[in-house]
């Protein structure tokens, strides 16, 4: 492109970047541990008193807990790659 000019960021936007990759990777955590303790809580507090199965529904319910939860950190990670693709 003959009209684009390669400017430096300025120190505003590193900032803003910075605080934005932050906000991101604290989400990230905060998402997992919400989806572990979900998927336990439905299994031991809900299914398996009700049921009087413990801990089976526990065992269950936290496995897909961490899968709910790791697969949420593959998803933002994919989207922030390819974020950065289409930058370069």
């Amino acid at each position: 492109m003959a009209g684009k000019v390669n400017q430096e960021p300025s120190e505003e936007d590193k900032k803003r970047e910075l605080y934005r990759l932050l906000g991101v990777a604290s989400l990230i955590g905060i998402n997992l541990v919400v989806c572990i303790f979900a998927g336990f809580a439905i299994g031991y507090w809900v299914l398996d008193k009700f049921f009087n199965t413990y801990p089976w529904f526990t065992i269950i319910f936290f496995i897909l807990g961490m899968i709910a939860g790791f697969r949420y950190l593959f998803r933002i990670a994919l989207k922030a790659g390819s974020n950065m693709d289409s930058k370069e």
